[in-house]
């Protein structure tokens, strides 16, 4: 055997492995983490830093495509072979039928197998796609231990689809993507639901789907059929749930944390249907209504909805904006970055009670927690606060980036943070995000921290599992031969001693 096909052998087994290791164990090699609870002081001694007992992780906007990127069989998949003998046979002449023929054979090599091979790429790429989005599911969720799971809306990548196509995404998003995992159950997801923050797993595996536009459309799209499919494959598009931290002693409130999860894709209008406008306006009052008092800081809400809230240009890479149908299709809204400046002031100033007045409970400060949005692939971190104006009825919501806004944070000022997280997608590069929630004994409320981790470009992905398949390949080749090679040396030293 060539020594340099084994010395190719053994520079492609030793590159595979590394960048198979690295592919399995990235999060560890990045050292990617849920922020961990800070070190607290007591009498007893200084404890040191925790796990905290809510670990999420953030999947955001996958997108999964399908059979509207696929070669058409309605069509065929040779259309002008098949239409070559009609063809040819409705000319009379020799050389018109020659011409014809002629025709037709240049746009099967030139159309109908390009084509075809690019659907068949394009499958490939589909099914690559899936287990990509998989790999970077399943290595989180193994490496980081999360509590609770979310994906952050667009699970699907288009709602122009027909149901038979929505089931089949909606399949592969549960038994390729997402595998082991499962929607929340429907009666957790009915009414106020509350139980204990669990530590035993038992929500590890329960995926809380937001709808996204790509799943049943904006405004000027949602119908009442989306919506039924879309919850029947994925759970409700408007409910909350609520954990309880026991503490000593058990007699007093014991804290909450709140996750509330919101399709923010009907608040603004006009819509198609004024009635799932009304559920969703219904299912946030309910949401108010039955809320702690305002100024009860052991709770926390964590907003869970796909579209960001109003900001100025230049602070995301998308900038507010919102496109409008005709009057020849109702009006509705089409395509949408924000939510309006009024939506969004409904989010902080109702479900979150903020007013900066002085007078209102709490002193206008409103409740504790943080909002968490998709939609905008690139992601964006910002914190909402109400400007300083000496009237309260003359203050504003603005928006400044998280990183820059520490003084706002520490002064009197009510505001509150939204992070938009990065796709998953592989041009994003594969990002998840961590948020760890833990209650602060001694400030007696929750505390927050959010950190990211990325696997890198689908490209990556590939790149390393041909190199796995094209190294087993070459180990079976190289093994095989040496095995022969033995095998004949045995035969030939058998036949010496036979003469």
């Amino acid at each position: 055997m060539h020594t340099s096909l084994l010395v190719l052998l053994l520079v492609l087994f030793t590159l595979a492995n590394v960048l198979t290791s690295y592919l399995y164990l990235y999060p560890i090699l990045h050292q990617c983490s849920f922020p961990a609870q800070p070190e607290r002081r007591s009498p007893e001694g200084d404890i040191p830093p925790q796990i905290p007992p809510f670990r999420l992780l953030i999947l955001a906007d996958p997108q999964l495509e399908g059979d509207s990127s696929l070669l058409n069989p309605d069509y065929g998949y040779l259309p002008h072979l098949s239409n070559l003998w009609s063809d040819v046979s409705a000319v009379s002449t020799i050389g018109e039928r020659l011409e014809v023929a002629g025709t037709h054979l240049r746009d099967i090599f030139a159309v109908d197998i390009p084509s075809i091979l690019r659907s068949y790429r394009k499958r490939l790429d589909l099914i690559g796609n899936d287990y990509y989005l998989a790999h970077i599911y399943r290595t989180m969720h193994w490496t980081m231990f999360p509590t609770h799971i979310t994906v952050l809306g667009d699970l699907i990548g288009s709602q122009w689809v027909s149901d038979e196509e929505f089931d089949r995404r909606g399949a592969r998003y549960w038994k390729r993507v997402l595998q082991k995992g499962h929607r929340v159950e429907d009666e957790r997801t009915e009414g106020i639901h509350i139980e204990p923050l669990p530590q035993d797993g038992s929500w590890a595996r329960k995926v809380i789907n937001v709808a996204g536009n790509h799943d049943i459309g904006y405004a000027g799209d949602l119908t009442k059929e989306k919506m039924q499919r879309y919850e029947k494959m994925f759970g409700k598009a408007n409910w909350e749930t609520r954990f309880s931290l026991p503490l000593e002693p058990l007699d007093q409130d014991q804290p909450e944390l709140k996750l509330v999860v919101l399709n923010s894709l009907n608040l603004d209008g006009p819509v198609i249907d004024a009635q799932l406008q009304t559920d969703t306006y219904d299912f946030i009052n309910e949401v108010i209504r039955y809320s702690r008092p305002v100024e009860d800081r052991t709770t926390a809400t964590i907003l869970l909805t796909h579209l960001p809230l109003h900001k100025e240009a230049g602070l995301c890479v998308d900038g507010p904006f919102i496109d409008y149908y005709g009057e020849e299709h109702g009006g509705g809204i089409r395509e949408q970055n924000h939510l309006s400046d009024a939506s969004s002031k409904g989010i902080l100033e109702g479900i979150y009670g903020m007013s900066g007045s002085p007078d209102a409970p709490g002193k206008g400060r409103g409740r504790n927690g943080i909002i968490l949005t998709g939609h905008d692939h690139e992601g964006c971190d910002v914190y909402h606060h109400l400007s300083d104006a000496e009237e309260a009825e003359s203050r504003t919501w603005n928006a400044e980036k998280w990183n820059s806004s520490t003084t706002i944070q520490h002064n009197a000022t009510p505001g509150i943070r939204e992070i938009t997280v990065r796709s998953m997608m592989g041009d994003f590069g594969g990002n998840a995000g961590l948020l760890s929630a833990w209650f602060d004994l001694d400030k007696r409320e929750w505390q927050f921290e959010y950190a990211t981790c990325a696997l890198g470009q689908q490209h990556f992905w590939w790149a390393v599992h041909i190199l796995d398949i094209v190294t087993i390949v070459l180990l079976n080749y190289v093994g095989w031969s040496i095995f022969r090679a033995t095998k004949n040396g045995v035969e030939e030293k058998a036949k010496v001693k036979t003469l």
